[in-house]
Parts: C-alpha cells; structure tokens; sequence
C-alpha cells in the first residue's frame, strides 16, 4: 500500500524550519511550500542536501506565471495568488530519502527556505485501527427547527439544499422529538410534501435499522421515495438519524415532539477501547460492486471520530478492491458503473467527515494516496481568521467563505472536507453528461468533491471556486462545462466558468456536491479515402516536378539577367516541407511515440513552410522589378538584390520567427498531428506571417496583372484577341501559384469538400507551375532539352548499330 503524506510547509526569510515527510516507495509525496508574499515574483525552488550548496532538481522562472513545470520525475505550481508553491515527486524509491530543502531565491539576500526531511519506506501492511467505538446515541447533531412541527402551516422550506452528515437527533423548542412514523398530512412541517418514515421504529435492542422516507404528495402518503435512512433507538427513550437528503423540492422532514421525555438533558458519551479489524472480504474480488461497498459502509456507519491513519488505510483497501472491481466491469451497463461510483462516494466522504473534529481556533488534515487525495479545515468559536487558505491537492482547489459559513451556525463552528479522486473517471464517466447535440465529451480534469461535514447551517455565503487543472490537452474549439454529479449523471445547474486558459479553468457554484470538467467537441469528419488518396498522388506529383525544376535550374545554362535564386529556394523549401509532412503522416503512429521527436519535427515544418513563404515575396518583389521593366538597374541595387543578401533574409526571417516562437511558449509545438498546437493563440506564429506575405504578394499580383495587360495591348495587331487572352488568363493563373495566392483559400474551406480539393491541388502543385513556367516554356530551355534528348537518342542509336555489327559479323 502506497502512502503519501502531504506537508504544508511556512517559509520564513532567512530561517530555517524542518519538516519530516514519509513517502511509500512507488507512491508519490506533494510539498505544499508557503512563502512571503513579498516574494511572489521570485523563482522558487526545490533542491536536495544542505543549504547552500544543494543541488537543484527543479526550478521555476518568472516568466512562468501560474504554470506547472516539470523536470523528470519533479513538478512544480507557483500559485502566487495564494503565495504557496507544490513539489510533487513520483514514483518514490528507498534512495530519493534524504534532506531536502524548499526555497525561494532572493536576489542580494538570504534565501528563504525550509528544510524537508523526506524518508521513503516500503512497508505493505495489513492494517487494524485501535480507536474507540462511539455510539450515535451519545454523539450526535442536534437538529432544533421550530418549523418542522407537524402543527406548522405550510410555508415552501426544503431540505434538498442541507447537507447531512452524521446522526441527528430531532428537538423542537428544547422538547424531545421525533420523525413521524405514519403519514403526515400535505402542507404540513413548514413544507409542501412532509417526509416520514416508514416500517415504524426500532427498540432499543434492534440496534441500527434502515427506514424507508416517504414523502405525501397528491393525496398518495409515498408519492416521494424511497430514501432509505439509518434510525436507532438509544436509551432514555429518544432516537437519532442518519438524515439523506432528498432530491428535489418542496421536500422536508417533520418532527413531532414525544411524550416519552420532556426534558432535554446533556449526556457524557461513552466510548469503551475496542481494536476492530475492518477488511474488504474476498469477495469483493467477485460480488457485486454494491455489496461490497455496502459491506464496508456498514462497518463504518456508527464510527464519527477515526485517526489520519487509519482512515487513509480504509481508503487505501477500498480503492484498491475498487480497481479489482473495475476489471470485472469492462462489461458494465451505465447504471452498474454510477451505481457503484455513488458508493466509492458516499464511502470516501463518509471516512472524509470521521477526521473533522471540534476545535476553538483553527486545525487541518491533508492525506495524499495514489487514488485521492483529501484535505479537511476546521474552524472554532474563537477562529482569529478572516478567510481560510485555499485547500489544494494536485490537479485542484478550492475557495470557501468557511469562515461566513460557521458565523451562520449556534456554535460558530464549521469545517469543510475537500477530496481529489484521481481514478473516479473510470466510473463517473464523461459519457454520463447528455445533452441534445451529438459531440464528444472529455474529462478535463480529475472528479472532485467538497461537504461541509458536522456543519448544522450548511448554507452557502458566498459561491465556491474551483480551480481546474486541465489533465489533458486544451482544445481552444471546445466547450468547456463546470458540472456536478446527481445520482446517475452530470448536470451543470448551478456552475459556470469563471475564467479558463490552456492550463486551468476556474469554475463558480452556489451549492457543494461533487463537480468535475468536461469539454465538449465536434466530432471529427470521416476520413475520406478518396480524397486521401488524392492528396497522396498530388503530393508525389508535385515533389517530383520541384525535383525536375530543382534539376533544370541547376543544370540547364541560363541567360545572366535572369535570376532563379528564389524560384530554387522557393523549391528546396517546399520539396523538403512536403517530403517531410508525407513521412511524417505516414508513420504518425510510431513518431507520437516520441514526444520529443515530434515537437522537433513540428519546429522543422514551421521553419520549412515559412521559409518558403519569405522566397514566394522575394519572388513577387523580382517579377514585379521584371515586369516594370526595371532590370537595368544600377550597380548599387544590383549588389542589394545579390544571390547572399536574398538567402540571408530567405532563411533568417524564417529562422527568427521560430526562434522566438520556441523561446515565448515551448511547448507550442508537438500535437497530435505533429504540427503547431493550438493553444493560447500559438498557430498564429505561422500564420501571422503568413497573411502578411500573402498580403503583400496579392498586392504585387495585381500590380504584376495590370502591367502584364498593358503589355499584352501592346502586342503586334497579327496576333489574335483570342489568343491574347488566353495567354494572360494561364499567365495569371500560374504567377497567382507560383506566389502562393492560394493559401488564402484555406480561410474559407469550412468543411466545403470542393474548396477543399481546389486548395489542395493548387498548393500541392507549385513545383508543377514552376517547372511548366519557367522551364517547359522557356524557348531556350526547350532548346537545351531537345538538345540533351538528340544526343541521348544518338548515343543510343550508335550503340545500338555497334552491337548488330559484332553480332552479324560472328
């Protein structure tokens, strides 16, 4: 069993404090590390030996902001809106014992640091927990509402918003009471539809029975129900209830005062030691999930108070038979999964509310285990708080007016129990959350819960914040939700998002419960194999014909006016920007294996594609000079328009851009298509440039149409308007390619199959253009060609005559 402690540590400048930790080997250990919040700015960070001298294992900056970085098997959050930054450390071995030190830098100083004494042990234990057995009828929440009197008119209270916990015990003005065990009559107990409870109460000698709640509606006594509700009989004639709470509205239990007992007495709780083994039994490997759980709730249900460690080993057992449950249920209808998740829920929060206990000022109890993680805050009468700090765990946290909350309650008392399921997905599933359009739902975050256990008012002062840390990859098309969990689904009543960003969303609820984040998407369109295989074959076609231009240009003699030093720049970039996103696509699979592997080669494309777009300008600025017939320019401006000067801009704007794209957001690069990532607006380091040169080259276009058209009107009369027109309709259309004016429908495409084709031919095919342009239909091209094919048919031919020679003369 693996256990994990987490340690809240206060950093004071220039002093050291010490902390011990102790971690399960294989598990994992979060440091929660507060500092001054004059120190918000500073990097942070973690560091094993003695300080100074300490060697640095991980390490913040300050242009991380409110980020998780990670290093290994280290990660570290700066949440500087608390002031307190978490180390996490993984898969905990024997050797990671040691000491450890927290700390902030501090620039012309002492930093400010804590020592941390971390010692991994690797004890699997059973467990038996020696506590002492207390029974409800001496531990108890009075519950004394004048309004639940069955003599009381009807005035629309309900218990739906309450949140019980524990056992009760009924009064009404100081007098004894009790839940009606017969039908109550409608609008009565302050309510619309009174609840009682059905099969009559037990004897003291029954002990814990289980009751059905009824609720009278439409003339019909159990038109609501069944609730069923824990009721003991206790000595001194009166009883005590593990109140539900019902689902919906006008609801409310009655109370009606008994004339066993008039007065109300204080009585001592008895507790006798008892050493009680409570285990899962064998079964649960092969029963069914609910009486499993129902065993174990039913070991648990009288116990109020339990130490830290033993409830982290009843959690510990029950997630882990959980697991074995799971694997049994690969098969499992929805209903079993929510079914058996309410159990694992209503388990955790049962042992959750065992930790909180009464307290003048302030207490807390965190516990971190491989499946959740808990976090309970208690506050007293004699609290000096104004707000109670944020309760975190790994992957979340939450806000809460506690301190609001408990000035609400008699005793000026409160507590909240905060817990981090990192497994319960696998039951709580995404799917669970239906709505009318059909898209795919995401778990965006772990599934948390929050209660307010032992807490008579438990209404809410203020709405409660959830922070999110997103566990999977953002999706900026995609629709976030803050929804809670109601008996057999997500619902989102009650939640909105507060604020939300690639790495957190922050959620805003008026009501506890257990919440989680779901993003929803469009499905992905089928892949068409037709298209597909088009756009295999336009891609091999157009790599070929840069090839062939790639060859022409260097092997072919050209006049020294003409300068193809763009068009073959504009070759190499794309051959190689094509080749590589065909590669790449072919053997997707086996490259998203390699995370690394697959950010670099996102970062080539950029460069290669970019690249490719700074030579399609520099082309469109030498064609536009060609056409205005500005060749005869100066020296001067010939040397600025030199071979070296052109590739020094082709390549280095290019180069910059990624540069600094890779040094303002990292991990910008490597998604699932081995492409840039969408996050945070990060495509638009490519196609901010990218608009820019087709910007500026749609310009040029047009000036180049329009000089190209006074030239044509200029042409000898012999030649024909017909044939005018259509050389300057292929012209244009071909100029248009060749300075990627086509990239510009892809901001149109939306889903439209036709455009889709249009752009994917015409792109994939500027190799294509180049080559007929400027090689087919280049006359003294042609010449060299035909030339090269004359003494390759000769050499061919003479050959050929030779061998027939020799062979008729043997």
């Amino acid at each position: 069993m693996k256990i994990i402690w987490t340690c809240t540590l206060l950093m004071i400048p220039g002093v050291l404090s010490s902390i011990s930790v102790t971690g399960y080997s294989g598990g994992r250990v979060n440091i929660t590390c507060r500092y001054d919040r004059g120190y918000i700015d500073n990097e942070k960070y973690f560091c094993k030996g003695q300080n100074p001298g300490c060697t640095d294992l991980i390490k913040t900056d300050k242009k991380n902001g409110e980020k998780w970085v990670d290093s290994g098997r280290f990660s570290m959050y700066d949440d500087t809106r608390a002031a307190v930054f978490t180390v996490t450390i993984r898969d905990l071995s024997e050797q990671d014992s040691g000491t450890y030190q927290c700390a902030v830098d501090i620039s012309l100083a002492k930093d400010a640091y804590t020592e941390v004494n971390l010692n991994v042990v690797t004890d699997d234990f059973l467990f038996f927990a020696a506590y002492p057995s207390v029974d409800p009828c001496y531990n108890y929440t009075v519950l004394d509402d004048p309004w639940r009197s069955t003599s009381n008119t009807y005035s629309n209270m309900c218990d739906e918003s309450a949140t019980w916990s524990g056992w009760y015990r009924l009064f009404i003005n100081g007098l004894s009471a009790q839940i009606p065990d017969t039908c109550v009559a409608q609008y009565s107990c302050g309510t619309a539809a009174p609840l009682w409870i059905r099969g009559g109460h037990p004897t003291v000698h029954d002990g814990v029975v289980t009751r059905d709640v009824c609720g009278h509606w439409i003339n019909y006594c159990c038109y609501y129900g069944s609730y069923p509700m824990k009721v003991k009989a206790c000595p001194g004639n009166y009883y005590v209830y593990e109140l539900v709470r019902p689902n919906e509205c006008p609801l409310a239990y009655c109370a009606v005062v008994t004339n066993i007992s008039s007065t109300h007495t204080t009585v001592t709780p008895e507790t006798s030691p008892a050493v009680i083994n409570i285990t899962l039994p064998e079964e649960c490997n092969s029963q069914t999930p609910g009486g499993c759980f129902q065993n174990l709730l039913e070991q648990i249900e009288n116990i109020t108070v339990l130490p830290l460690n033993t409830v982290t080993n009843i959690l510990t057992v029950a997630f882990n038979a959980s697991e074995k449950i799971l694997e049994s249920l690969s098969t499992a209808s929805q209903a079993e999964l929510a079914s058996h998740g309410n159990l694992v829920l209503k388990t955790s929060e049962k042992l959750i509310s065992t930790l909180v206990k009464p307290t003048d000022t302030s207490d807390s109890v965190s516990f971190t285990l491989p499946a959740v993680e808990g976090q309970v805050f208690m506050v007293g009468p004699k609290v000096t708080l104004d707000k109670i700090p944020r309760l975190d765990t790994t992957n979340s946290s939450v806000d809460i007016d506690l301190i609001g909350i408990s000035k609400n309650n008699t005793e000026r008392s409160a507590a909240v129990a905060f817990m981090s399921y990192v497994t319960m997905e696998n039951l709580l599933k995404s799917d669970f959350f239906y709505t009318s359009n059909d898209t795919i739902k995401t778990m965006m975050s772990t599934v948390i819960s929050a209660t307010l256990p032992k807490t008579t008012n438990t209404k809410l002062t203020k709405p409660v914040n959830f922070t999110f840390r997103h566990i999977r990859e953002f999706d900026p098309s995609g629709s976030l939700s803050c929804v809670y969990w109601n008996i057999s689904k997500w619902i989102v009543d009650g939640c909105s998002v507060l604020e939300t960003n690639s790495s957190y969303t922050v959620c805003s609820c008026v009501h506890l419960s257990t919440f989680t984040l779901i993003m929803q998407t469009s499905r992905p369109t089928e892949s068409d194999p037709l298209l597909d295989l088009l756009n295999l074959v336009c891609v091999i076609v157009g790599l070929v014909f840069f090839s062939l231009a790639l060859l022409t240009f260097a092997l072919c003699q050209w006049s020294p006016l003409v300068n193809n030093v763009a068009r073959i720049n504009i070759c190499i970039s794309l051959l190689l920007a094509h080749l590589l996103l065909l590669l790449t696509q072919q053997f997707l699979s086996l490259i998203r294996r390699q995370q690394v592997l697959c950010a670099v080669i996102s970062g080539l494309l950029h460069f290669l594609f970019l690249s490719a777009f700074v030579w399609m300008f520099i082309e469109g600025v030498l064609l536009f000079i060609c056409v205005k017939n500005l060749s005869q320019i100066s020296s001067k401006k010939r040397k600025v328009l030199s071979t070296g000067f052109l590739c020094v801009i082709g390549y280095v704007v290019a180069l910059v851009v990624v540069c600094v794209s890779v040094g303002l957001v990292p991990e910008g690069y490597g998604s699932k298509h081995c492409w840039i990532k969408m996050d945070k607006g990060f495509i638009w380091s490519f196609l901010g440039p990218v608009c820019v040169i087709l910007a500026l080259n749609t310009i040029l276009f047009i000036n180049i149409i329009i000089s190209l058209n006074s030239a044509f009107k200029s042409l000898n009369a012999d030649v024909s308007q017909i044939k005018q027109t259509k050389i300057m309709v292929f012209k244009t259309l071909a100029q248009c390619v060749v300075l990627g004016c086509p990239w510009i429908l892809g901001f149109f495409i939306n889903g439209s199959k036709v455009l889709e084709i249009i752009f994917l031919i015409l792109n994939s095919q500027q190799g294509t253009f180049i080559f007929l342009i400027y090689c087919v239909l280049n006359n003294k091209v042609r010449q060299q060609y035909r030339k090269f094919f004359r003494c390759l048919w000769s050499n061919n031919t003479e050959d050929h005559t030779i061998t027939f020679r020799v062979i008729t003369t043997e």
